[in-house]
């Protein structure tokens, strides 16, 4: 009697989790772009309504510097939980990029901007391309800034980091002002667009209220733009010392 070897049968795949499923989903996949969107945006804004202190005084601007560093370990939380919703933001956004282009590998031959229904505009086709360079900007920024040359001066007789002259010292330099308002360009065009799809992935728009708000979000993003260019610029000009 001959004994034979038999192939084990195929093992069933273990079910995938529902966060997993969630995440593999296009509504999935939708609502993460959306949320992760509307994050960034909030502190977008926020850090913008910082950076607007120094118009008042360095003592000001380093006296808000100086409270978020003293939340310690609180701060490094919150930078965790950042920079896991940029990578998940950019992740997704990269994957849905990526999938529309294997759908569709010809592309257009020709695009009419901000018509139909789809509200398609040049803000909406550069997406990956205005990600990707605030991406690179973001580690170059926080190269720049965060991990820069550490001046130190006094608040209330305490010593302090004075990141006021650090800010001063950099936006003295027509070069780097110049780029820093490029990337600030394409940051209004990434909200011109981000801010109204975000809203309408998570399903907070309808077909009455799009229009107004498409609009809206094509200001609130040029304002934020014009937000954070005031200050280099001011610096630059020698109005903010």
């Amino acid at each position: 009697m001959t004994n034979t070897l038999k192939a084990p049968l195929n093992q069933p795949e273990a079910p995938a989790s529902p966060l997993l499923r969630f995440y593999r989903s296009s509504l999935g996949k939708k609502l993460i772009t959306g949320a992760t969107g509307l994050a960034l945006a909030t502190f977008v804004l926020v850090h913008m309504a910082g950076n607007l202190l120094l118009f008042q005084s360095r003592e000001a601007y380093n006296t808000y510097a100086h409270h978020l560093a003293s939340l310690g370990i609180g701060l490094y939380a919150i930078e965790l939980v950042l920079l896991a919703v940029v990578v998940l933001h950019a992740a997704v956004g990269i994957e849905i990029f990526w999938r529309k282009r294997q759908a569709r590998p010809q592309g257009y031959s020709a695009y009419q901007s901000a018509g139909g229904p789809s509200y398609q505009s040049l803000s909406s086709r550069a997406m990956i391309v205005t990600g990707s360079v605030m991406a690179v900007f973001l580690v170059a920024h926080l190269l720049t800034f965060k991990f820069g040359t550490y001046y130190t001066t006094e608040l209330g007789g305490e010593p302090v980091r004075d990141l006021a002259r650090l800010v001063v010292e950099k936006f003295q330099h027509l070069p780097y002002v110049v780029g820093y308002s490029a990337v600030l360009v394409l940051l209004g065009s990434h909200l011109r667009h981000g801010l109204w799809s975000a809203l309408q992935s998570i399903g907070l728009l309808n077909a009455g209220v799009r229009p107004l708000v498409v609009g809206a979000s094509g200001v609130l993003g040029g304002g934020i733009a014009i937000g954070f260019l005031l200050l280099p610029w001011a610096i630059y000009l020698g109005l903010v010392s």
